[in-house]
């Protein structure tokens, strides 16, 4: 009997399907949700505290996502090289919410944790180095191995200097502090430095404007009563600052780039850098006649103020036994002025001053005096 080709085709995918469904494949094993090591663990030391930073993972070692997050194990050794974390010197807590908070393989969730350094360990290795490693564990307490490992100076850190003080001078801003010895002892491979940071107001950023040498100050070498002090002039007058300063610890070791470690800070004193400050007085102002054949006048001349914001300078004139009055309108760019309004027979008494940006003005210069023939 001949089967008709449209119902031979209906049976043979009808065999097929009862065919697929009738093979089964090898049980997958259930996944034991162990979450990958991070592998961008980083780390940085203010003081004695160590900031570290990590990434949560975002799949399991079997490439499945992370559901159920366990604690995250902090390790730290002083060998060069973590093999296992087999004694933790802190836990940090899986982030409240992870699961919603990860709304895609592609989102990364941070995690950190801030380790302090124990004082003993600062003094015994000064120049040495502490290293740490995560390990990110399931709900189990189970984990698939450490991160990478980062490195830290153990160099001993110290307290701030007292006094920290700042105050506006004519010249700029005027930062002092205390030199007080800290209880360390002097190495040559270790040296300090007071670094101090300026903040405007109404900013986030700052800007670092100074590094004083301060090791003899730091190690006794120098009286605890002596004030250190820097002058900052690259501010700008009428803004208000903040300074601060912190100690930094540095260990200089030859053929390597030297390492460096801050302190605590000082508290923030704030300024506001008014100028009420006049410029420097004119000095070497002289009066010479001219006009003989021609219109009478008196050249002044004199020696240039060198203040940054100067604006310019003012003349003033009078008479025997009369007032001075101010004889231009407008501050003179140049340190020179040539009266044309003079007469024949009177002597003419001169003075100078000089005027800021600001309109501060300096007190007038000697007088100089010249007779119109």
């Amino acid at each position: 009997m001949k089967i008709p080709r449209g119902k031979l085709l209906a049976v043979v995918a009808a065999l097929g399907w009862i065919t697929g469904c009738a093979s089964i494949g090898p049980p997958l094993p259930p996944s034991l949700e162990l979450p990958r090591p991070p592998s961008d663990l980083r780390a940085s030391r203010k003081g004695d505290q160590v900031k570290l930073t990590w990434t949560i993972p975002a799949l399991t070692t079997d490439r499945q996502s992370v559901r159920y997050l366990g604690k995250t194990r902090v390790c730290r050794s002083l060998a060069a090289t973590i093999k296992q974390c087999e004694a933790a010197v802190g836990e940090a807590a899986p982030p409240a919410g992870f699961a919603s908070s990860r709304k895609s393989k592609s989102q990364k969730v941070r995690a950190s944790f801030t380790d302090t350094l124990p004082s003993a360990i600062q003094q015994e290795h000064p120049t040495g180095f502490a290293t740490y490693a995560v390990e990110v564990l399931n709900k189990a307490g189970k984990g698939a191995g450490i991160s990478n490992q980062v490195h830290v100076a153990l160099v001993p850190t110290l307290p701030p200097f007292d006094g920290f003080g700042a105050r506006t001078t004519a010249q700029g801003v005027l930062l002092s502090w205390k030199c007080k010895a800290a209880s360390v002892p002097r190495r040559e491979e270790i040296k300090y430095l007071f670094r101090i940071y300026r903040r405007e107001e109404g900013k986030a950023s700052e800007t670092r404007i100074a590094q004083v040498d301060s090791t003899n100050c730091a190690t006794g070498s120098r009286d605890e009563k002596s004030v250190q002090s820097h002058l900052d002039q690259s501010f700008e007058w009428e803004n208000t600052y903040f300074y601060r300063g912190t100690v930094v610890s540095v260990v200089e070791t030859a053929g390597k780039s030297a390492v460096e470690v801050e302190g605590k800070d000082t508290s923030e004193v704030k300024v506001f850098a008014h100028d009420i400050f006049p410029p420097s007085v004119p000095t070497g102002l002289q009066a010479v006649f001219s006009g003989q054949g021609q219109q009478p006048f008196i050249d002044l001349i004199w020696a240039p103020v060198t203040d940054a914001d100067l604006e310019g300078y003012n003349v003033y004139r009078h008479e025997e036994r009369a007032a001075a009055l101010k004889v231009n309108t407008e501050p003179l760019k140049t340190p020179a002025f040539r009266d044309e309004q003079v007469v024949s027979g009177k002597t003419y008494f001169y003075s100078v001053s000089a005027v800021d940006q600001r309109g501060n003005e300096s007190a007038r210069s000697e007088e100089a005096s010249e007779r119109v023939p």
